[in-house]
């Protein structure tokens, strides 16, 4: 609707039409999406193939991964719900005598802050004791149980649908009208007595072996987030439960995203006194971001790789936003879809043998790209005359020339996280851990440049000469154990050597025995002396050591462990950029990724309003920078007229610059409307565009900063900066801020 039309001043309306779904139109497919600005490029729909194949095994080993992590956490959980109700199982009569004084079993699960990811564990734990425990488990949400009449008919609906598979419909109509008479405890009583009464249940499922095999299965209720319950609610059900716990046997599980404290600040100790809880911690969201890194990333199962600024951009957001694991794996989504759509070459990101077979079919303009790339223009440059002629004239010998250097870039990433992580095991536990306590930080920094130059690495060598003999003996364990678990047979070598200095290591513990017994005679002369002589002996010894320098075989072994590390790193950590065809595998662009995934309403709100065609992409939008278009929409020729203000504004003067933009836009003759009309179809557009809604500033500050200003002859203003509109319109003819047609 537009608000400069003279029948657009009488009736402002919002009308809703409901859309057909016979009608609705058929969404295009995300590959057509995907080829159709990659119309020059041939192999469109095989990156976009190999993206997909590329995504879903990264997708099912992190999936695969999850389970793993809440392997532990959810067999503890399930142990602790059958022994709280082995109690009911045996003898229902003296379940009140089990729990003591009708405590209900509660477990406190602690999943932390990152609740994004709660969903996903939650749907993975109820599946879990649907199959373990017991099919009656229900979930409730705080926004869904306002007060306590909404949780009981949430816990009713949930639960009468639990078992509808065992029910037959005529049942189940009588439920739903159950449900919209009357929910309360006792119908739950009732409800649960009819459902034990009856014989075993038939469950197709096939996993489900241990609740099949009860004829009483608990009741298990799910709080997802326990800490937006109102205390009400949740000091009225559990006073209810714990009086019927005997016919109603109810089990708790508390989602909790802080701290277990937050149960006692809720709920009165009258009420906590109720609860018999045990605390569940799941695990840290850090190491599970370890856990996903040397899954997807630090691994050559995924030839996919990002390159320093992306992964600090990941991290970034992870630490300081949200900790959430399911962002993180999105944002990665993100990095390996736009990796595939904007690099050409991303075919050949795939399996190593794939890879080769399909370098043998690249086109002229494929291997042109390869030419173009800056890592095979710097490696044309170190060769032979002959060979660079080869390389930029004979397609086939490009060809065989990129399958060995794409063989060579698969042996240095297998050599490159051996020894990354050898590395990290030798300085994650150095004080104030130089070189970073994580293996992501370690990561980061060697993938940005030589570590080897920076002043944390020598830091790092100068502890590590410091070490005691067990602290070494442990981290080349670990070091060793980092080889054995790797399929790869690169670097055998250096895996003897950890074994050799192992073997040297436990042969000095006979030599220590002898040290000690020679040595044990020497200090019988200082036995007895006094303070003075105590110290000038102490003197000449340590300078006699110091100008002998001799060193003990401990101290000669801890040495040459220590250059063989920094050979190691020195060898086999160089960045990604020196190898030949890096941007192949490696996505680089981190501004693009952080543009999706940083939230920036400003600036989004400032481009919106500056620059209409940005979003709207209307080429009618077009302009030239500092031009207003014609047609741009009232609120950015307002906001556009406020931006070339200064830091005061003059209502009047900004109304006049509206109306000469909004007449020479639609080209108003003056002769054809009366003046009064005409002010009155300008005025409203402006006025409906600087309304101050609640949810911003930008206006409300222009504004009140000019009322501050007594010499200005601008409108007066009244609360939050509003102007006063009665001499512009009267007071029925406010529009809202919504009326904008932004």
């Amino acid at each position: 609707m537009d608000l400069r039309k003279p029948h657009a001043m009488s009736v402002l309306g919002c009308f809703v039409f409901k859309p057909n779904l016979k009608k609705r139109k058929i969404s295009v497919p995300i590959e057509d999406y995907f080829s159709a600005r990659n119309n020059e490029s041939e192999d469109s729909k095989l990156r976009f193939e190999t993206y997909q194949l590329m995504w879903q095994q990264m997708k099912s080993e992190t999936e695969r991964l999850q389970e793993e992590l809440n392997k532990n956490l959810f067999d503890n959980l399930i142990e602790f719900l059958q022994k709280s109700h082995s109690g009911f199982q045996k003898n229902s009569r003296n379940w009140g005598f089990q729990i003591k004084l009708r405590e209900i079993p509660t477990a406190a699960l602690v999943l932390g802050v990152n609740v994004t990811d709660h969903e996903l564990i939650f749907r993975s734990l109820t599946e879990a004791l649907q199959n373990n425990v017991t099919p009656h488990v229900v979930s409730l949400q705080a926004k869904d149980c306002p007060d306590i009449k909404h949780f009981l008919q949430k816990l009713v609906s949930q639960l009468m649908n639990c078992c509808v598979d065992v029910k037959s419909k005529e049942e189940e109509s009588v439920q739903v009208t159950q449900k919209k008479t009357h929910c309360s405890m006792d119908l739950l009583s009732n409800w649960y007595k009819t459902v034990t009464q009856k014989t075993e249940p038939k469950i197709p499922s096939k996993k489900r072996t241990t609740s099949s095999q009860w004829h009483s299965p608990p009741v298990v209720l799910i709080l997802k987030d326990m800490e937006s319950f109102t205390t009400k609610v949740l000091q009225d059900f559990i006073l209810m439960s714990s009086q019927h716990l005997h016919e109603f046997p109810l089990i708790l599980i508390f989602g909790i995203a802080t701290s277990p404290i937050i149960i006692h600040r809720l709920l009165p100790h009258a009420v906590s006194s109720l609860l018999c809880i045990e605390l569940f911690q799941s695990l840290s969201c850090k190491e599970h971001l370890t856990s996903v890194l040397d899954k997807l990333l630090l691994t050559t199962h995924f030839p996919f790789k990002v390159n320093e600024k992306v992964l600090q951009v990941l991290t970034n957001i992870f630490l300081y936003h949200d900790f959430s694991i399911q962002n993180f794996i999105k944002g990665l989504q993100l990095s390996l879809l736009e990796h595939f759509y904007s690099q050409p070459l991303s075919v050949l990101c795939c399996n190593l043998p794939e890879a080769k077979r399909r370098i043998n079919f690249l086109s002229a303009n494929q291997c042109e790209n390869i030419r173009r790339l800056p890592s095979f223009r710097r490696y044309v440059e170190k060769q032979a005359s002959e060979k660079q002629v080869a390389l930029l004239t004979n397609e086939r010998f490009l060809k065989e020339e990129t399958q060995s250097l794409l063989e060579n870039l698969h042996v240095y990433h297998v050599n490159y996280f051996l020894a990354l992580k050898c590395l990290h095991n030798f300085t994650s536990s150095l004080p104030k851990y130089p070189l970073g306590r994580q293996i992501r930080e370690l990561y980061c920094t060697c993938l940005e440049k030589n570590i080897w130059d920076s002043e944390e690495y020598a830091s790092a060598l100068q502890l590590l000469r410091m070490l005691a003999k067990d602290e070494l003996m442990t981290i080349l364990q670990k070091c060793s154990s980092v080889f054995k678990s790797s399929s790869e047979k690169q670097l055998g070598s250096t895996a003897k050597k950890i074994e050799e200095f192992l073997a040297q290591f436990q042969s000095l513990d006979a030599d220590a025995k002898e040290e000690e017994d020679s040595s044990g005679s020497q200090p019988k002369g200082l036995q007895k002396t006094d303070l003075y002589h105590l110290q000038k002996s102490l003197l000449e010894m340590k300078e006699l050591r110091r100008t002998s320098k001799k060193q003990t075989k401990f101290e000669v072994l801890r040495e040459k462990v220590v250059n063989f590390i920094d050979s190691l790193v020195r060898d086999y950590l160089s960045p990604p950029e020196t190898q030949p065809l890096h941007e192949v595998v490696y996505f680089s662009a981190a501004h693009t990724l952080r543009e999706h995934l940083n939230a920036a309403p400003r600036i989004a709100l400032h481009t919106a309003l500056n620059n209409p065609y940005y979003y709207l992409k209307n080429e009618a939008l077009k302009s030239e920078e500092g031009c207003i278009p014609n047609i741009a929409p009232d609120i950015c020729i307002a906001y556009k007229l406020h931006l070339e203000c200064s830091r005061l504004i003059n209502l009047v003067d900004w109304s006049e610059a509206f109306a000469t933009v909004v007449t020479a836009a639609e080209k108003v003759d003056a002769d054809s409307t009366p003046s009064e009309e005409m002010n009155e179809i300008i005025q409203y557009p402006f006025i409906s565009s600087t309304m101050v809604p609640e949810h911003t500033e930008l206006p409300a500050n222009a504004l009140w900063e000019e009322t501050q200003d007594g010499s200005s002859s601008s409108v007066p203003a009244t609360h939050m900066g509003e102007p006063d509109l009665n001499s512009w319109l009267p007071a029925s003819a406010w529009p809202s801020f919504s009326c904008c047609g932004f």
